[in-house]
């Protein structure tokens, strides 16, 4: 009887070693498949033993003729961000890999004020784009560049906001901590406000089945969305049942000088990005992406956290004086 176990597969990851890539290449070589680093070697060199992962070293924005001659199942590519480097790593890899995973971001959509599934219009790299939709339209010339040169044996992923275990932008990590830390919490906005994000594992899955599972086109990859009464309601019975939470309006956090792209951890106020956080993701989930419950990222990303000892000094989401000087003005 034949088996019906999949072949491991060889991965060629451009990255690998920070947050995306690490966990992708921790989901691949969970599931036995082979893994091939390339990147320039200075984040996390001794991350993945020799035995496991080879690495090869070389810079993408100037020569990959390192892997010439060779040959892999797919190529992930977790660290394009410039239109013509990620154009010279796809010529280079042109014959030596099946597949083309590029993972993008949510930031390509021109209109983030309304609902936008995958065929929403996408930013245009162009004199006219506003130095804050820079990375957005840099990242929807990417995706062009690729699928113009894979077609069907390319994949766009398109993430939201990644949280979990590796997270150093402070942004999710803050909370469960915060709740620890107990006393009074200032919650920003209103509980009903809408709040969307993927756990980096689950985002690794759904990348590694772009390849076990050959998914093609683009695909928006995040969460569900849930208020954000509950994804603080959840913190607080989890981890400090006796914190005390306090909202406190947009309008008071605005009015108050705040920045309305994350003044307070994960919180948006900007009136250009009201659908943000209430992007389609109907086609992925159809497709299979799954996601564990919102308890286990909380517990698992305030373990991982507490194990770093926390953010180093000054770059925490919002400091412990700055809150009380809110909450004592404001609440």
């Amino acid at each position: 009887m034949q088996s019906t176990t999949p072949r491991p597969l060889s991965l060629l990851v451009l990255g690998g070693t920070r947050f995306v890539g690490r966990t992708l290449v921790e989901a691949a070589l969970a599931e036995g498949h082979q893994v091939t680093l390339f990147n320039r070697g200075r984040t996390a060199p001794d991350l993945f033993p020799e035995a496991e992962v080879e690495t090869v070293v070389g810079d993408r924005t100037a020569d990959l003729s390192a892997l010439h001659g060779r040959h892999w199942d797919a190529a992930v590519d977790v660290a394009g961000y410039e239109p013509e480097v990620v154009r010279r790593s796809v010529t280079a890899l042109g014959g030596s890999v099946g597949r083309y995973v590029f993972v993008s971001s949510l930031s390509v959509l021109a209109d983030q004020s309304t609902v936008q599934d995958e065929d929403g219009e996408v930013l245009v790299l162009d004199e006219n784009v506003l130095p804050h939709q820079l990375y957005g339209a840099r990242k929807a010339a990417c995706e062009r560049i690729v699928l113009d040169a894979y077609g069907e044996r390319a994949a766009v992923v398109r993430p939201g906001m990644i949280v979990g275990p590796y997270d150093t932008t402070d942004r999710f990590p803050y909370w469960p901590r915060r709740f620890r830390r107990g006393g009074r919490v200032l919650l920003p906005g209103d509980p009903g406000d809408p709040a969307q994000f993927i756990d980096v594992r689950d985002l690794a899955a759904w990348i590694l089945g772009c390849v076990t599972a050959q998914r093609a086109g683009i695909h928006n990859v995040t969460g569900r969305t849930l208020p954000f009464g509950e994804f603080f309601a959840t913190c607080r019975a989890l981890v400090n049942p006796s914190a005390e939470p306090v909202w406190l309006s947009s309008e008071k956090l605005l009015n108050a000088g705040l920045d309305p792209w994350m003044g307070v951890p994960m919180w948006i106020a900007d009136p250009a990005c009201t659908a943000i956080n209430r992007v389609d993701v109907s086609r992925a989930l159809a497709a299979g992406l799954t996601l564990r419950p919102l308890g286990e990222t909380i517990v698992d990303t305030l373990a991982w956290d507490t194990a770093r000892g926390g953010p180093a000094a000054g770059s925490e989401g919002l400091s412990a004086a700055e809150e009380e000087r809110l909450l004592r003005e404001l609440a």
